[in-house]
């Protein structure tokens, strides 16, 4: 009955009662969740470009975040596994197998912090040299990319840990953990440049900061969890069986989050490329225009793959407990969601867009010009991706990770390349280059949707729920 009690507080019923008011209440958790950590690079842009006194400093910041993203995606993937094992653990009500999968989890969390610690100080330089970084910056963004990767251990702890809570449905307290971490890594971004003169590396440095306390946090809440995810550390071991499922979920994932960031590399290598001219001047108009419009972008996207989480531990809970009617309702929610919400907030991105903008690039006309003008494109159609991530969810959700992974990469990353090699190539144009998200998105939806009607047809369609009382006094 404790944990039923703990449930009220925190954790959403997701197998009974109406849908649209616990999806917008899971997902709007999650927005506010991803938006504080989507505020870490904004604060670092931000104070940077503010206070630093260094024109190239936000270039050599901005232009690390899709190598970033690249090896850290490829581990925290892995956390999708997590999150679908959980929430059919809670579907079904078996302790055991989730008390494996939470020790295996947090366990594997560790083991892929240090990987990504190792391959991001070992590689750093090379990967940047690799996407043709202008050499103005490429000293400032290596030491940016050393730093930040110090404290790849703890951001994998805090994925994961948070991950096995929200499967649950508990998106509350991984909310508050990241508001307290953000409102230090602010703080402490400002002192670090301000008074310290530290420039990007003070940024970094803070950023690793932020990642600690909200890892130290997370662990805490999940060794004071009652019921089924609570976190005993003598029991951290990884179990095979679980490994293999988490991997079998997760790897998909990871390999299609992966190929994202390749593509997004080769973008970043052809935003590079328009600064070739500048270069001798020491300026990257075009990669500070970029890189301030896409962590404008970061936060419309990062509201759109929310419905996509919501979607999936939805999902899993419920089709775990044999509830497909309610499944199929799932998705419709999300999509008509997702749409409406990015909608919204693209609308409202291009009307403030270039206020928005002239926070980053204070004073730097042609960096605005250049970065509203990949705004405007993408802000507009982003609603199109929100369609897309729903359909991954439940395809997650279900258990079927092969078939989004391929999909997405046939869609979005083999459709890039193509472009960047093919269309871009014959027509070296700023909106040519970026006009290939829409059109992938768009393509990508479509094919997922493909996809999906067969497997739809095979879910039955009576349900015969398990009994509730044995997630409620697991």
């Amino acid at each position: 009955m404790v944990f039923a009690r703990r449930r009220k507080n925190y954790e959403i019923d997701m197998l009974n009662g109406p849908l649209l008011g616990k999806i917008l209440r899971f997902s709007f958790s999650l927005l506010l969740t991803n938006v504080l950590q989507l505020l870490y690079n904004a604060a670092d842009l931000i104070i940077i470009g503010q206070f630093s006194g260094n024109e190239t400093s936000v270039a050599a910041v901005g232009a690390t975040g899709s190598l970033t993203n690249l090896i850290v995606n490829l581990f925290v993937g892995l956390s999708v596994g997590v999150s679908v094992l959980v929430a059919k653990g809670y579907g079904t009500g078996d302790k055991n197998e989730t008390q494996k999968t939470v020790h295996t989890a947090m366990t594997l969390s560790l083991v892929s912090g240090f990987i990504v610690l190792a391959v991001g100080m070992l590689l750093s330089r090379s990967f940047l040299e690799w996407m043709d970084t202008s050499p103005a910056i490429i000293d400032q963004s290596t030491l940016y990319l050393m730093i930040f990767f110090s404290g790849a251990p703890f951001n994998m702890v805090y994925n994961f840990g948070a991950s096995i809570l929200r499967a649950t449905g508990d998106t509350k307290r991984p909310l508050y953990f990241l508001a307290f971490s953000g409102l230090v890594n602010v703080v402490l971004n400002f002192i670090f440049v301000y008074f310290f003169s530290m420039d990007v590396a003070g940024v970094a440095l803070a950023t690793v900061v932020s990642q600690i306390i909200s890892s130290v946090l997370i662990v805490m809440s999940l060794r004071k969890q009652d019921g089924m995810c609570r976190l005993y550390i003598r029991k951290m071991r990884i179990h095979k069986d679980i490994m293999f499922r988490i991997v079998e979920i997760g790897l998909p994932a990871s390999i299609q989050s992966m190929l994202f960031s390749i593509s997004n590399i080769l973008i970043q290598s052809s935003v590079n490329s328009f600064d070739i001219p500048y270069a001798a001047l020491g300026q990257a108009p075009y990669t500070s225009g970029s890189a301030a419009a896409g962590n404008i972008e970061g936060f419309i996207y990062t509201s759109l793959n929310s419905f996509q989480h919501a979607a999936m531990n939805f999902t899993g809970q419920n089709y775990a407990a044999k509830k497909y009617a309610r499944v199929r309702k799932i998705l419709y929610t999300c999509i008509l969601s997702s749409v409406a919400v990015g909608m919204i907030i693209g609308a409202i991105a291009i009307v403030f867009g270039k206020n928005l903008l002239s926070f980053y690039v204070p004073g730097n006309a042609d960096a605005l010009t250049y970065g509203y003008q990949r705004l405007l494109l993408l802000s507009s159609t982003y609603f199109l991706c929100g369609i897309m991530e729903v359909l991954v969810g439940q395809l997650r959700g279900l258990g079927k990770s092969l078939v989004p992974m391929f999909i997405s990469i046939l869609g979005v990353c083999a459709f890039r390349v193509f472009w960047i090699y093919t269309v871009f190539a014959i027509d070296h144009d700023w909106t040519t280059l970026f006009i290939s998200y829409p059109i992938s998105w768009a393509l990508t939806s479509l094919l997922q949707f493909i996809c999906y009607i067969p497997i739809l047809k095979k879910m039955p369609k009576e349900d015969t729920p398990s009994s509730d009382s044995a997630v409620l006094t697991a």
